[in-house]
Order: structure tokens, then sequence, then C-alpha cells
């Protein structure tokens, strides 16, 4: 089976990652599966990452850049480049994270293989300066009711074939915050089970003065995602929030090597 005849979408919003900017570009450059498109959307940055993108874009065709005409938020960002997207699989980059350079020739490979439409690799958590703070498998396959208890599918992982999901589903709701697993939320109650692709192939960058590094609003916003956006019942909010807490909790414990 020829796998590599498919084009991968890397959909990486960006706002303000003028640090990192560059080493992301770099991590999709270095990729052994060359069948990709990289769709870099800039929510309005003051920094220079548009420069950053712009060059690397004039070297390489398939790094392709889009500006919003006003600061909107990431989920505007993504489903910009969604939209502008022209591959069968779309995968998600954020503008500070990194990937292995095998990556998406291992991830697109046991798809196809297995007939997966939605697939997370493990990943390893890492600080600003690239320094290991701890691995995070995935359990084997996560439904729903797992993920709203387990918070675990880790945006930098996620691989999804639209030839079985369609495009509809993976659009995200327009939230600040857990916009990203909504849409997950959206792919499992579709029937979509999330595998795990058993191999750390992912880096996710803890950023000390990102959206998600704020946990009171990250714990107030999961609220909201489970009363408004799953329409949860109280009872049913409160044993999810339980779960997540306690996840949220464990996932933040760093035990130096």
């Amino acid at each position: 089976m020829n796998y590599k005849k498919n084009k991968i979408s890397i959909i990486t919003p960006v706002y303000n990652c003028e640090n990192f900017i560059e080493q992301t570009i770099k991590t999709v450059l270095n990729q052994t599966y060359t069948n990709w498109e990289m769709l870099l959307v800039d929510d309005c940055s003051p920094d220079s990452s548009a420069e950053i993108i712009k060059k690397y874009s004039k070297k390489d065709k398939r790094i392709k850049y889009f500006k919003l005409e006003e600061n909107s938020g990431a989920a505007s960002a993504r489903n910009r480049a969604l939209k502008e997207s022209k591959g069968r699989f779309i995968a998600y980059l954020d503008a500070d994270d990194l990937w292995s350079n095998d990556k998406l020739e291992k991830q697109i490979k046991f798809m196809i293989e297995n007939n997966y439409a939605f697939t997370c690799t493990d990943y390893e958590k890492i600080d600003e300066k690239g320094n290991s703070l701890k691995i995070v498998k995935i359990p084997k396959k996560v439904n729903y009711n797992l993920f709203l208890r387990n918070t675990i599918i880790q945006t930098v992982g996620v691989m999804i074939d639209t030839k079985i999901t369609g495009k509809d589903v993976l659009i995200m709701p327009d939230i600040r915050r857990r916009q990203d697993a909504a849409t997950w939320c959206q792919l499992l109650k579709s029937g979509y089970d999330c595998y795990e692709v058993p191999e750390v192939l992912s880096y996710y960058r803890v950023v000390s003065n990102s959206l998600s590094s704020n946990k009171f609003k990250a714990v107030k916003m999961n609220w909201y995602w489970y009363r408004k956006i799953e329409k949860l019942s109280l009872f049913k909010t409160c044993y999810c929030f339980i779960g997540y807490a306690f996840n949220a909790v464990k996932k933040r414990i760093y035990v130096k090597k």
C-alpha cells in the first residue's frame, strides 16, 4: 500500500511565538514524510512571527502563511487553516511545539494499516528550553466518557483521516479555551474513538505565559465546557470534574530524572 501518496495538512495557529516558531517550522521541514503542507495562521501577532514565517514560505511552497483580519483566538485560526487545507489527513502542531523527525511517517502508516480515523501519539512535556518534564502515555483507546474524565488527548499528537470523518466535525467551537478538547469530543461522540500511537513522537512545550498555564482560568473554562458546550447534567459535570481534576494534577507532577 502506497501510503505516501496521501497529503498531510499541518494546522498551526500563531500568536506571539517569535521565540519558538522557527524551531517548530524546522521540525516539519525535517520530517521523513515529505508529502505535507503547513498552514500557519497568524492571529495578528505584534511580534516578528510573521516575518519569520514568510522567510520560510518563500523558500518552500509547502509552507503557507495566512493572517486573520483581527485577533480572534486559536479556534478561528485553526478553522481558517482547515478551510484552506488540501490534505486527506489533518495534523495539529502549535507554534511552540515539536515533533520527532519520523512522527508523520509512523503515524500515517499506523492509521492506514489499522484503518483508524483518529489517533494521538504518546508525548513528552518539555519546558521553554526544551528540557524534559514528563512523558505522557495515553490509553490504547479513548472514548467519549473516558475523555471527559481524563482530557489526555494532546493536540500536538493528533492526526485525523478526513476521508473517514469528513471535515465538518473538525470545525472548532468559537471559544478561547478548550476548543481543542471540545473538537475531540465532537469526533468521539460521532463514533470515532481515539487510538494510541504507542511511541513518544510529539513534544508539548509548557510555556509560562500561555493561556493553558493559568490554572484558575483553565479550571473555570473546563466547568464551562462541561455545562455549556457538552451540556452535561450537574451530577455528571461534578463526576467528570473530579476525574478531570485528579488526572490534571497527576499530569502536572514532574519527577526529575
